[in-house]
């Protein structure tokens, strides 16, 4: 059994705090050991072959994502569209179909809106690659939600990942993957800052993958209890030196919208105004902001923008 499964069999037994506090302390320790590939791999500046640069001349480009983990998240929603609308920008929220209500009004009101909808999983069980019969079946499943909400992008619970698998939905692109993040269960990062193609046999057929390459919110202001967004600004400055493509996958559960006191897994939203407020300062005429699935429309094949790596 592999550590993750076997951790995800305990999890259920083991109180919240507890499993916060232990992933804490392996985090800390991980903290120096790759202090090298995190948050910055220098090897991941790579451009695709025959990259030609992102659209309009920008420097860099610029996705925002977010995963809705629980229920407390999707009452974060509505906060957390409003405070991206007041500053300009837009994004893609991710929800787990099968582990809470999904308000319709809820989504609709996302797409309306210009923001996007995408399936995160099914049920954020931990089990959903634990073997090729289950993912087949979840599939089926999972790819009834794709239809039944008009999306186009998946991301999986937990950044778990199989490239090859995930041909066995109905998608345009999946974000499950990063281009360095020793913190993940699964971490083995795809070592690029830019998106690409994943095959499965002819030219036409697969999807674009999106990997995530800013650290998470939760690793950053839960685990490591950081109260500034220094780490951000800099992977931020480094992404847009080396013109790839700056995405972020921030969560509503664990946002604080008030002026009360933090929670055990909670920081302040302020922290993700600023570091929006800080690119649009910064870097104001520079990046090519889209939705994940305007970014998966330059990489399909009739565009001929980004490599492709054919999975069999």
């Amino acid at each position: 059994m592999s550590g993750a499964a076997l951790y995800y069999n305990l999890k259920k037994y083991i109180p919240r705090r507890a499993q916060i506090f232990l992933r804490r302390q392996l985090v800390r320790g991980q903290r120096f050991r790759y202090g090298k590939v995190w948050p910055i791999d220098e090897s991941a500046q790579t451009g695709p072959a025959a990259w030609l640069g992102w659209p309009e001349q920008k420097k860099f480009a610029l996705v925002l994502t977010h995963d809705v983990d629980t229920a407390r998240g999707v009452g974060n929603c509505r906060k957390l569209m409003e405070l991206e609308s007041r500053l300009g920008f837009r994004s893609s929220f991710n929800f787990v179909p099968e582990r809470y209500e999904v308000p319709a009004e809820l989504r609709h009101e996302l797409t309306a809106k210009g923001f996007e909808v995408g399936v995160h999983g099914l049920n954020h069980d931990g089990t959903l690659y634990r073997s090729r019969e289950i993912f087949r079946e979840r599939a089926v499943r999972i790819n009834r939600y794709i239809e039944d909400w008009q999306a186009v992008g998946f991301r999986s619970p937990s950044m778990h990942h199989n490239l090859d698998w995930l041909h066995d939905l109905n998608i345009e692109y999946d974000a499950s993957t990063f281009d360095t993040d020793p913190f993940e269960p699964q971490s083995d990062g795809v070592g690029t800052i830019f998106p690409f193609r994943v095959q499965n046999g002819s030219a036409d057929n697969g999807y674009v993958e999106l990997p995530y390459t800013l650290p998470q919110d939760f690793t950053l202001f839960v685990l490591m209890g950081r109260q500034d967004i220094d780490i951000w600004r800099k992977k931020l400055d480094w992404l847009a030196d080396h013109r790839g493509m700056a995405l972020v996958n921030v969560h509503p559960d664990y946002m604080n919208f008030t002026a009360k006191k933090n929670g055990p897994e909670e920081y302040p939203s302020r922290y993700y105004q600023q570091f929006l407020e800080y690119i649009e300062e910064r870097y104001q005429g520079e990046y090519w902001h889209v939705l994940p699935r305007q970014m998966a429309g330059l990489f399909q094949p009739q565009n001929q923008t980004g490599d492709c790596r054919k999975i069999n």
